[in-house]
C-alpha cells in the first residue's frame, strides 16, 4: 500500500513514497517512485554522510570535509583513552599526567561528537534546496540521527566532567564518588543509548546483519565499545566511604576495549565517506 512521505526532510512534490522502514517513531529509510517511473531510495545515515564535498585526493586527506575531522578527532580521543590505561604508560608518566591524558582525550571526543551533530542537522533536503544558513544547533526531534548525535554529545560532556575531576588529587571519597564515578556512569549510559540508535539507523530495525556494509561495521564497533565503557563504569564504582574502586582491573580493561572499539569505528569513517558519496 502506498504511503505518504514520512522521512524527516523535504522531497519534490512529484515523488511518491511507496515504502519505508521505521524504528519506533523514526523513519530510517524510504523508497520513492519518481515521475518517470524510476525509483529512488533515501537512507538516513547514507544521506548525511554522502553529502560531503570530497576532492580527488586520497580519502585519508580530506580536511575540507566535516566527516574527515569527525574521524580524526574520534581516533585521537580513542587512542588517548586506550593509552591512559596501559600500565607501563601510567607508571612512566605518573598518576596526574595519566589523568590529564584521559581529560584531553575526552575533549577530542566532545569536539568530534559535536561536529557529528552539526553534520546531521545541516544535511540538505532531497528537493534540491539547501539549508538557508549553516546551523550550529537545531531542534529536529523527528530524526533518529538528531537523537543519536545529540545524546552522544551529552555523554561526552559527562566524560569531560568525570575526567577533569580525576585530575584533582585532593578529592575525598565522597567527592570522588560524586564527581568522578557518577558522571562517568551517566556518560557511559548516554553512549550506549546513542550507539544503539546509530545501530538501529543503519540496520533499519532492532537487528541487522550487513557485513558487506562499512557503516554496519562502524556502528557495531561503536556499540561494542559503548558496552565495554558501561561495564568499565560499573566496575569503577567508587565507594563513597572508603574511596576504594570496586574492580579496577576490569574497569581498565573495559576502558581499553571501549577505546579500541571507537578507534576502529573512527578509522572506518574514512572509507565510509567515499562509499556514501559514490
Amino acid at each position: 500500500m502506498k504511503t505518504a512521505a514520512r522521512a524527516p526532510l523535504r522531497v519534490p512534490k512529484t515523488w511518491l513514497a511507496e515504502t519505508h522502514s521505521k524504528v519506533g517513531p523514526f523513519v530510517t529509510r524510504e523508497t520513492y517512485r519518481l515521475e518517470d517511473g524510476s525509483r529512488r531510495r533515501w537512507s538516513s545515515r547514507r544521506h548525511r554522510k554522502g553529502n560531503e564535498r570530497l576532492t580527488e585526493r586520497t580519502v585519508f586527506w580530506q580536511p575540507q570535509a566535516i566527516g574527515w575531522w569527525i574521524a580524526v578527532l574520534f581516533a585521537i580521543g580513542s587512542l588517548l583513552f586506550a593509552l591512559g590505561v596501559v600500565p607501563s604508560y601510567a607508571s612512566a608518566v605518573g598518576s596526574v599526567p595519566d589523568a590529564w591524558t584521559f581529560f584531553v582525550g575526552s575533549l577530542f571526543f566532545t569536539t568530534a561528537g559535536y561536529l557529528q551533530f552539526v553534520q546531521a542537522i545541516n544535511a540538505p533536503h532531497l528537493d534540491g534546496t539547501e539549508r538557508r544558513s549553516f546551523r550550529l544547533f537545531a531542534w529536529e526531534p523527528d530524526r533518529i540521527d538528531f537523537w543519536a548525535c545529540g545524546i552522544q554529545s551529552l555523554g561526552t560532556l559527562w566524560f569531560n566532567w568525570s575526567t577533569f575531576a580525576g585530575t584533582r588529587s585532593a578529592l575525598d571519597a565522597e567527592q570522588a564518588h560524586k564527581m568522578i564515578w557518577r558522571p562517568d556512569l551517566l556518560g557511559s549510559i548516554a553512549f550506549i543509548v546513542a550507539s544503539w540508535l546509530a545501530w538501529a539507523e543503519v540496520c533499519h530495525g532492532w537487528f541487522g546483519w550487513r557485513p558487506r556494509d562499512v557503516s554496519w561495521w562502524i556502528v557495531a564497533a561503536n556499540l561494542g565499545g559503548s558496552i565495554a565503557f558501561l561495564i568499565s563504569a560499573f566496575a569503577a564504582y567508587i565507594d563513597p566511604h572508603t574511596g576504594t574502586i570496586w574492580r579496577l582491573p576490569l574497569a581498565n580493561l573495559g576502558t581499553f576495549v571501549g577505546a579500541i572499539g571507537f578507534l576502529t569505528g573512527a578509522v572506518l569513517l574514512i572509507p565510509e565517506m567515499r562509499a556514501a558519496s559514490g
